[in-house]
């Protein structure tokens, strides 16, 4: 489970890497800051399941709140939003076990 997990965070922030990059190239070609939101990035992939997931919040008991929050997301840029929880769980799927060192006059 550890490695799924940590295979996973490592795939989300390369993917955050790669949408950095693409942000990196728009702005050096544009001479100013761009930063592609996570909902422009989304829309560019796969429009469909970007309305769907709309329409699945809306439809919600909570839907309004669930709304502001997920526009509050969707606003940010895109390699943000993958690169928090992408860290989060590399770092949840660490070895957890203690390394121990040996000092040259203990050999």
């Amino acid at each position: 489970m550890r490695l799924i997990v940590r295979v996973l965070g490592t795939w989300l922030v390369g993917l955050a890497l790669i949408l950095l990059i693409i942000d990196g190239t728009k702005s050096l070609g544009a001479d100013h800051l761009v930063l592609t939101s996570f909902e422009q990035t989304w829309s560019w992939i796969n429009a469909e399941s970007l309305a769907a997931a709309r329409t699945f919040i809306a439809s919600r008991l909570f839907g309004p709140v669930l709304e502001v929050s997920v526009n509050a997301i969707l606003a940010f840029p895109g390699w943000a939003v993958l690169a928090v929880p992408g860290a989060l769980l590399a770092w949840l799927g660490r070895s957890r076990r203690t390394r121990l060192f040996v000092r040259h006059d203990q050999i």
